[in-house]
């Protein structure tokens, strides 16, 4: 009789277990489940940066670095003096060039002021002697004429005397022509030539000037020193790089996205991002650009079978207004809409 109480009470006991852990596992359960029901589940998000134009500095001049006017990190408008570039060998073809356009200037000078007084004088004198030869000349010859006719000379009296005239006629032309040409001065060839060495010296003198220009390098835009190269005092080369400025109005966002969600991301609309840097302020952003990364950037699938590789498009979108204080750089959180 002893042993079928103990048994009896074995059994209870058992059952009393059981039924504690029925109770406790059933707590679980339902604890799960509200929690399940009622705690807020993370939202799905695409993290991406902002962007921005970087312009590097750099000019036609080579020389040496003999000033900086600004340091990375300063906010500088278009046009303001960035740095200072000397060449020594700049400036000497410089004074090259406009010595050469004085010559050419001269030269041209003397070609336009024609032949000197002196020798338009002396041929304007020899002129006057030619007429007043011819004359002469012509009253001689009209007088033999008439001798000749009233049977006074002969006829080679007369012909020498016509002979005569001739060829004063022609010594006075012969003079007229040479007057002419001393007046005239040089050839249009010789002129042209002339104008033409001017011009090319001037666009020799233009285009070191040109070079100078570069000495002193101005911002193309308004924006931040982003980083500066050389050091004071170093040589730079033809077309190295000086600094890098950021483009103060140019702005966007970039994100990485599986194909399935481009269809969330059409181009030109507009999404609400989050920027944690700014206090985690949420700005509108337009979508404008939407690129396949290419087959280096896919999502491999992790099934064997039954799925597929998704390709990565990279999404750019621009703030619908301006957001102080955003800069490159900076980290941005987009919140997947819920299907």
């Amino acid at each position: 009789m002893q042993g079928d109480s103990n048994n009896m009470n074995e059994k209870r006991a058992n059952r009393a277990l059981l039924l504690t852990m029925a109770v406790v596992v059933a707590a679980a359960a339902v604890i799960a489940i509200i929690g399940f029901i009622f705690m807020n589940r993370p939202d799905s998000y695409i993290e991406g940066q902002v962007e921005g134009t970087n312009v590097r500095i750099s000019g036609k001049l080579p020389g040496r670095v003999m000033e900086f006017f600004v340091r990375e990190g300063d906010t500088v408008k278009a046009g303001d003096t960035l740095v200072h570039i000397h060449s020594s060998i700049a400036e000497a073809k410089l004074g090259q060039a406009e010595a050469m356009k004085e010559v050419a200037q001269a030269q041209n000078k003397k070609i336009d002021a024609g032949t000197r007084l002196q020798i338009i004088n002396t041929a304007a004198s020899l002129l006057s002697q030619a007429e007043a030869a011819v004359t002469i000349t012509k009253k001689t010859y009209d007088r033999m004429e008439r001798l000749f006719s009233e049977g006074v000379i002969s006829e080679q009296k007369r012909d020498e005397a016509k002979a005569a005239y001739e060829a004063a006629v022609a010594a006075r032309d012969a003079a007229a022509a040479q007057l002419s040409l001393a007046k005239s001065g040089a050839q249009s060839e010789d002129k042209q030539s002339a104008a033409a060495l001017v011009s090319a010296a001037g666009s020799s003198v233009d285009e070191v000037q040109a070079v100078l220009e570069d000495s002193y390098l101005t911002a193309p835009y308004n924006g931040t020193v982003d980083q500066i190269y050389p050091e004071a005092g170093e040589l730079v080369a033809l077309g190295a790089p000086i600094m890098s400025l950021l483009r103060a109005d140019d702005r966007w966002v970039t994100f990485n996205v599986r194909e399935e969600l481009l269809n969330d991301l059409p181009m030109g609309k507009e999404i609400t991002v989050m920027i944690p840097a700014l206090g985690k302020r949420e700005i509108n952003v337009k979508v404008y650009y939407i690129r396949d990364m290419g087959s280096y950037a896919t999502w491999r699938s992790t099934k064997s079978t039954g799925s597929y590789d998704s390709r990565t498009f990279q999404i750019k979108a621009r703030p619908t207004e301006e957001v102080p204080g955003l800069r490159p750089g900076m980290s941005v959180i987009y919140s997947e809409p819920e299907h």
